[in-house]
């Protein structure tokens, strides 16, 4: 009985918060972003170590003396490092905290960059690249969570899709790096590529510290005096702070009329038993999540962003463009559009919604991909230079960036982190990062070999057709989450609650 009148009393609250979301988003606590902007640091280390990598494999080729098959490995060993290091982190994470967690990815980073900086042959860089993937694991799990649990429900998609835009800061600071430092010697220039990341990881494992640590964790800790000093700091109001401190204690399972600043909590709260939750016997909200959180961020490399990232400088070479600074420079194009328009989504997604942001984001890419496809083709086969071919396909290249950025890329962050409830939070969202660095670890060490067998053309009409099944995939099995608070997603993923959905405006049809 008392389970149902909370439920009552967060939908009715739920609906309030998201009419009040359609008239004007929340103003953000400041307290809140320097804690997102601090937290999202190394997911700028992660995109600037992907950026610089595409240029640097050009001159780490010529250097060492590798074949294609070497470049593929070294590009994509880095993600599949990061999926071990992602499962890792969810549970490091429920041991020493958000804050800590971050600490210990920057560590992992700077001995990575330091061996890559190094790099006297290629067993040695294979190793540096290795252990910064570990690196990018923690990174990509933490980041978004860290972000996730000191924001209010009306500034999440702001301050969580920050991490996402980080990253592409960092692979646009990686392109830049690529053009500059690629004016020096050979064996001096792809080296000052890769070392120079671990400067900002001594920064940030310094400047994390003096953060506080997430409210959610330290509830689960029974640490409640601590939780609620720091929700007063992060909430814009006395009363937010208040009705976000009950609604976690109510979501961690403890009272929420509960007065001590200490208590004792049951090893069950503290992550204990979560992945029998969460894969052995899941609820069907649960289970619904996760395979909302697997399939986002599944599609969000099976559609190719990757191959357009890292091996940005073949396409271009592929459809005409032949010098190595004009490659480097339009591949800097790629970096600023990707930046630039994530930033539009940031500030679009309290306001227009994550679910209609990403159909439209995934509608425009399944347009540029055809395209794309189209145009390299014509190349390809034309025993002729045509001009209008290779013209619209550096246009469409930009084109797919640009609804890439603005939906699909920021929106798989802000979303899988945001609907896994309280306990199983960290290590549900460890398993969509896992997915998501498995992805993208194929696409990477396998993208050459693919456009050998079924030329480049065929290899983006391909991801095409991926797009098209992750429109319909999240057209079927993603509702809205604006607006809702972390403690709601439960019923929000709840089929009993769809009438109750519909009624606060938000649309979902099961079909998964």
């Amino acid at each position: 009985m008392e389970r149902k009148e909370h439920t009552d009393m967060l939908e009715k609250k739920a609906s309030m918060e998201v009419e009040g979301s359609r008239e004007a988003p929340e103003k953000i606590n400041k307290v809140a972003l320097l804690c997102a902007v601090v937290g999202s640091i190394i997911s700028i280390i992660f995109g600037y170590d992907t950026g610089v990598m595409s240029g640097a494999m050009i001159f780490i080729k010529e250097d060492l003396k590798i074949n294609d098959v070497q470049v593929e490995v070294l590009a994509g060993i880095l993600n599949i490092c990061a999926l071990v290091g992602s499962l890792a982190a969810g549970r490091t994470s429920d041991y020493i905290g958000r804050r800590y967690t971050i600490v210990v990815a920057s560590i992992i980073f700077l001995i990575g960059s330091v061996l890559m900086g190094y790099g006297p042959n290629y067993p040695v860089l294979m190793t540096g690249r290795c252990i910064a993937g570990l690196g990018v694991g923690f990174a990509l799990m933490i980041a978004p969570v860290y972000s996730a649990e000191i924001s209010s429900p009306g500034t999440r998609g702001r301050l969580t899709a920050l991490p996402e835009l980080c990253i592409s800061l960092g692979i646009l600071l990686g392109y830049v790096s690529n053009y500059v430092f690629g004016k020096l010697a050979l064996t001096l220039g792809w080296r000052l590529m890769l070392g120079i990341a671990g400067v900002p990881s001594i920064v940030l494992a310094f400047g994390i510290v003096k953060m506080p640590e997430s409210p959610r964790w330290l509830v689960m800790q029974g640490r409640l005096a601590e939780a609620k000093k720091i929700l007063f700091l992060i909430s814009n109001t006395k009363e937010e702070a208040e009705a976000r401190f009950c609604d976690i204690l109510v979501a961690a399972g403890l009272d929420e009329n509960c007065k001590e600043d200490v208590i004792e909590v049951p090893k069950s709260n503290k992550g204990e038993g979560v992945w029998k939750e969460l894969l052995l016997r899941p609820t069907p909200p649960v289970r619904r999540i996760l395979i909302a959180a697997i399939g986002i961020h599944f599609f969000e490399h099976a559609t190719g962003i990757e191959a357009v990232v890292l091996y940005g400088p073949r396409i271009f070479k592929k459809a005409g463009v032949i010098s190595k600074d004009k490659l480097l420079l339009a591949t800097v194009g790629v970096g600023v559009t990707k930046t630039l328009f994530i930033l539009v989504a940031t500030f679009l997604l309290d306001k227009a919604g994550r679910r209609r942001l990403l159909l439209t984001s995934t509608g425009g890419m399944i347009v540029a991909l055809t395209g794309l496809g189209f145009c390299l083709t014509m190349v390809e086969h034309s025993k002729e230079e045509l001009t209008w071919a290779l013209s619209l396909s550096i246009v469409s290249v930009y084109v797919f960036v640009v609804f890439f950025s603005i939906g699909l890329g920021p929106i798989t962050w802000v979303y899988s982190t945001e609907i896994f409830p309280l306990k199983l939070r960290a290590q549900g969202t460890s398993i969509g990062v896992a997915v998501n660095r498995l992805t993208n670890a194929t696409i990477s060490m396998s993208f050459l070999s693919i456009y050998k067998a079924i030329t480049i053309g065929g290899t983006f009409f391909m991801f095409a057709g991926m797009a098209v099944l992750a429109w319909l995939f999240f057209f079927f099995c993603l509702p809205e989450t604006k607006g809702r608070s972390l403690e709601e997603m439960e019923m929000v993923f709840s089929k009993s609650s769809d009438t109750n959905k519909s009624r606060n405006g938000i649309v979902c049809v099961w079909g998964c």
